[in-house]
């Protein structure tokens, strides 16, 4: 059936499989030890509040200055939430730029990397 020839053909072919497996691979991995270390902070227009989201976008730090004393608390917090929101954009390019050097935001899996995150973030 595969002699001569044809066996190094197939021969070639199962290397060249198991090499574009094994880069895919460490892309892969390059790519998940990235994103887990991806961090961001916002500033308010004002800036009063700083946020700190973590690599899943959750909040991990909020720093409020002393002046948020001054203003009312409905308008702290609506500052809080579009502060939040900016960083966690922030963080979704930040997603796009690490998949699209890793593995290529137009690839299979990078689309579904980035498409994932999206879909995490509110």
């Amino acid at each position: 059936m595969f002699d001569g020839p044809d066996l190094d053909a197939a021969e070639r072919r199962v290397d060249d499989w198991q090499a574009g497996f094994e880069q895919r691979a460490a892309q892969a991995r390059e790519l998940a030890g990235r994103l887990a270390q991806l961090t961001t902070s916002a500033r308010s227009d004002n800036g009063l509040i700083t946020v700190t989201v973590g690599a899943n976008g959750a909040l991990t730090g909020l720093e409020l200055d002393e002046g948020v004393r001054r203003q009312p608390a409905a308008e702290t917090a609506r500052q809080i939430l579009a502060t939040l929101a900016a960083a966690q954009q922030e963080l979704t390019e930040q997603v796009t730029v690490v998949t699209d050097e890793t593995v290529g935001a137009d690839s299979e899996t990078g689309r579904a990397v980035i498409a994932s995150f999206r879909r995490r973030q509110p």
